[in-house]
This record gives structure tokens, C-alpha cells and sequence, in this order.
């Protein structure tokens, strides 16, 4: 279930509270009038079921609300309510699979800015990288991709191009391509350092038979990109964050990112070529599969009892 706090002005009050009452996949409908003083406006709070809360969420912007009022979204952890089960079985589908467009997208608009956050997590997973690679050790390859934050810009792309919200898409560019030079440009001198003060070797750099897999791209790479998007937009619209774990350790785009810092750093310049190629590929086989995996959930949603997103009048 979704709930739903509204701020509703008077002239919208009658309109809200009856499109709400009128919806089977509603409950806990409660009205507070003058509840709001700065600015004005009564206070309406309804339970939601989640695979029906973009239909209304999409029919209070119809009525401007999120102009002229607004509007507040939360998940809670547990509800324990006959009707709120009967406003579920009343909703079309399953409320795993509900697609609630206002949450995806304001969590991919906050989760893909540039911040310092964010890009010292890239440049500490690329460092994690550039090591796992120079000392050819896997286990340290794994932990710089759970590290590494760079899912967040790519997730805003799909939902960018998917949904579509073309707005998001020079914001989420920008931190996924800025993020990444950012972060590059960081590790190499601490590479170079390594490197001249006898710490490293070029052999050392661009040997390592357990991590070569990083300066090898192929087509496997590709599958497993496409696979990574689909599962990591699937754990994005349901709100399920285990799956993207998975996402994070079986995509090869941080790994190449510190193995180009390395490769700069120590003078392996053979490898830079590849290792940039494996991050493109990666990249733009998540972009690909997660905006076409969104395109089928909108499409799925726009047949589903009239309640999901529809593909007119977003």
C-alpha cells in the first residue's frame, strides 16, 4: 500500500475527496479540514494500493494539485487492515509489480546528482578497482562494484528515455560522465606515485590472469549488461533493493574505470583501449535493457483495468 497525504486547497477539497471515496483501490480516507496554515488548505490522507497509485496520482495532477496543493507519497513497513487488503484485490494486478511513476522518478532525480557524496564513493570504488586489478584479486574487484554509486545516473537515463522525462537526462549524463572523469582523473596520480616511487611495475599493472576478464570485452560482456539493466530497473519500480547487489557485482563498469586510472598511472597504455571499451559496453547494455524493460512495464500498465500508466496524457 501506498500512503497518501495531500494538501488540498478549498476550491479542489470536493473534487479530491470524491475521486478518492469513488476508487475501490482506496481506503482510510480521513479529511482534516484547515488542517494546513502555511500555506492553506485542508489535510486528506488515503490509503493507497500500490499497483493502483500512478491512476491516481496521474488524476490529481489532472486537477493541478501538485500546483496549487501538493502531494506526499510513503511505503509503510507494515498495515494491518481488512480493507486495506479488499482496496488490493480491488486494484488490477499484483502489488509487487506496481509501478508508481511519481516515486521512480523522484528517486532517480535526487539518487543521480552530482555531489561530493557521490563522487567520493566513485573515486574510493575505482581506487578499490585500480587495486583488485594491480594485485590481481577478484575479491577486491567485487567490493569496489558495490561500492561504486554509478547505477544511479544510468537508472535516471532509462526512466529519462522510457518514461519519457527528457528534463532528467542532461542531469543524469552529466553525473554519469562527469563522475566518472572526476574520479579517473583522482586515482591516476595516486597511480602515477605508486608507480614512480617502485611500488608497481608495468608487469605488475597488466598481468594478473584472475582479472584480465576487465581488459577483455566480448559478447558475454554485453548479455551480462543487458541481463544487469533489467534486474536493476525490475529492483527499482518494485522497491526492493536486494537485487541490485547483484547488479552492482556482475556489471564490469567500475572495474574498468580503475583499471584505465591504473593503466594511466603506470604507462600500461595497451590496455586503456579495452578496459574503456568494456565500460561502454556495460554502460550502454544497462541503458538499453532497463529503458526497454520500463517501455514494457508503461505498456503493461496502460492495459491493466485503466488504472496504470498510460501511454497519452503523462
Amino acid at each position: 500500500m501506498i500512503h497518501m497525504q495531500l494538501r488540498v486547497p478549498s476550491h479542489l477539497s470536493e473534487e479530491v475527496v470524491s475521486l478518492l471515496s469513488e476508487d475501490d483501490g482506496v481506503t482510510n480516507v480521513a479529511v482534516f479540514e484547515g488542517a494546513y496554515c502555511k500555506p492553506d488548505g485542508c489535510l486528506v490522507i488515503a490509503d493507497v494500493a500500490r499497483e493502483g497509485a500512478h491512476g491516481i496520482t496521474t488524476r490529481l495532477h489532472g486537477l493541478g494539485l501538485h500546483h496549487d496543493g501538493s502531494i506526499m507519497l510513503t511505503e509503510p513497513a507494515t498495515l494491518l487492515s481488512d480493507a486495506a487488503e479488499a482496496a488490493e484485490k480491488a486494484a488490477p494486478g499484483h502489488p509487487d509489480d506496481g509501478l508508481v511513476w511519481d516515486v521512480v522518478e523522484d528517486r532517480v532525480r535526487k539518487e543521480s546528482r552530482m555531489s561530493f557524496a557521490y563522487l567520493a564513493f566513485l573515486t574510493l570504488a575505482v581506487l578499490i578497482a585500480g587495486t583488485g586489478r594491480l594485485l590481481d584479486q577478484p575479491i577486491l574487484i567485487i567490493g569496489a562494484m558495490v561500492v561504486g554509486p554509478e547505477f544511479s545516473p544510468i537508472a535516471a537515463i532509462c526512466v529519462a528515455l522510457a518514461r519519457p522525462r527528457l528534463s532528467i537526462l542532461p542531469m543524469a549524463l552529466r553525473t554519469l560522465v562527469l563522475g566518472y572523469l572526476i574520479a579517473v582523473a583522482a586515482a591516476v596520480p595516486f597511480w602515477v606515485l605508486v608507480h614512480v616511487t617502485g611500488n608497481s611495475t608495468i608487469r605488475d599493472a597488466s598481468s594478473g590472469r584472475l582479472t584480465e576478464f576487465i581488459v577483455h570485452p566480448d559478447g558475454w560482456s554485453l548479455v551480462i549488461a543487458l541481463l544487469a539493466g533489467v534486474a536493476g530497473v525490475l529492483s527499482l519500480t518494485s522497491d526492493k533493493s536486494g537485487p541490485l547487489v547483484g547488479v552492482f557485482i556482475s556489471v564490469t563498469t567500475v572495474p574498468a574505470a580503475g583499471t584505465i586510472a591504473l593503466c594511466l598511472g603506470t604507462g600500461v597504455w595497451h590496455e586503456v583501449w579495452p578496459a574503456f571499451l568494456q565500460l561502454n559496453i556495460n554502460i550502454a547494455g544497462m541503458v538499453v535493457a532497463g529503458a526497454l524493460t520500463l517501455l514494457a512495464q508503461r505498456v503493461y500498465w496502460s492495459h491493466k483495468g485503466g488504472r496504470g500508466p498510460r501511454l497519452h496524457g503523462w
